[in-house]
């Protein structure tokens, strides 16, 4: 698997924000407040690279997007509005498919839990709370719009063979670090839309938040192993598994790249109805069973760790704590198998000898392909 050097990416990232930043990026703003309205025009207008179109109304703001034959490039839009507030026309945007990549960033005074993160699950790319800083905000912009040309250069890659739609998902080339994107999952988050999540709850003080990682045992032995689309369905059905068993918890998870998933609950009780390991591989391993996949593949959950942050650096801290927890589960279990290999009660030795052998007559053919005498099987 080929990849580019991490100085030319970040060059050509360079060149592509520098492009962006001369473009002028068509927006549409929703606010029903008149004054508001009118100071982000001006703000945004003096930015030089923003064309700002103004909407009163959720309604107002669906019937220019009837209209228009260009189709807008953000959306900035306030939540408490009559009628129909915002959030309910970023789920009307979101329907549409021209606006399904589109930056939206919600512009509002509501700064609770429980409207972040409604805001997050109907598709919000960011969320500034008012009073904002204009300079902030353009950033925002920017690199909003530059995460939706890279997602929509990955969609054309994929539909320029739109019959082989299925293959490209699911075997296209990544790397084991990659936070791979699950659709159609309830309450899951992309990779960056859960930072700006966590971002944003932070701000709001994370006094009762818990964040505990899942992760798939032996993930780079698997990636190193297996093809890419194989990995892929592995991760998807974790996140399936993950979904099914933290529904009393209103949990909100995303993909991490490295195997691990990130679990956010609130509150006590939310947490402590997180499901245990054993109920999650049951699920896991029924979902493997119904595709015939491999039965070895295993969950593994790390200790969870609290959010209890005044700043967005602890709230960061306390995730990277999670996934060093979860390692060392890992590690931890890893010893213990090596150390008494007839006592690990995952897997009966004879389906453990049975899987070891299978794996290595794959590593065999994949690395002598047909010299070797396992070809003529």
């Amino acid at each position: 698997m080929k990849h580019s050097s991490p100085g030319r990416d970040q060059f050509e990232k360079k060149l592509e924000l520098r492009a962006l930043k001369q473009k002028s990026l068509k927006v549409l703003v929703v606010d029903d407040e008149p004054s508001i309205l009118e100071l982000l025009k001006t703000a945004l207008s003096s930015f030089g690279n923003c064309t700002v179109t103004a909407a009163n109304s959720a309604a107002g703001a669906l019937k220019i997007l009837e209209k228009t034959e260009v189709p807008f490039e953000c959306f900035l839009l306030d939540i408490q509005m009559p009628t129909m507030n915002g959030i309910e026309l970023l789920r009307r945007i979101r329907s549409l498919p021209q606006y399904s990549e589109t930056p939206v960033i919600m512009l509002t005074a509501m700064s609770e839990r429980k409207y972040v993160e409604e805001a997050f699950l109907e598709g919000a790319t960011d969320y500034v709370t008012k009073p904002f800083d204009f300079l902030e905000l353009r950033s925002r912009i920017n690199s909003a719009h530059l995460l939706m040309q890279e997602r929509l250069k990955a969609q054309k890659t994929m539909e320029s063979a739109r019959f082989l739609r299925e293959e490209l998902d699911y075997n296209q080339q990544f790397n084991l670090e990659d936070p791979l994107s699950i659709e159609g999952l309830d309450r899951f988050l992309r990779y960056v839309e859960f930072d700006n999540y966590i971002e944003q709850l932070s701000r709001g003080r994370l006094f009762d938040s818990w964040v505990t990682a899942i992760k798939l045992q032996d993930a780079e032995f698997y990636f190193d192993l297996s093809n890419c689309g194989d990995f892929r369905r592995a991760i998807a059905d974790i996140g399936a598994a993950i979904q099914k068993t933290t529904k009393d918890s209103d949990a909100v998870f995303s993909y991490r790249g490295n195997g691990v998933f990130l679990v956010v609950t609130h509150g006590k009780e939310a947490t402590i109805a997180l499901p245990l390991e054993e109920r999650l591989n049951q699920v896991f391993q029924t979902i493997l069973g119904n595709r015939r996949a491999s039965g070895w593949l295993r969950a593994l959950i790390g200790e969870r760790v609290s959010m209890r942050s005044l700043s967005k650096a602890g709230a960061f801290s306390a995730m990277n704590k999670a996934t060093k927890n979860v390692d060392m589960r890992e590690a931890a279990l890893r010893k213990d198998v090596e150390a008494h290999p007839e006592e690990d009660g995952l897997v009966e030795p004879a389906s453990q000898e049975k899987e070891r052998r299978r794996i290595y007559e794959r590593v065999m053919l994949e690395l002598f392909g047909k010299d070797c005498y396992l070809a003529q099987k």
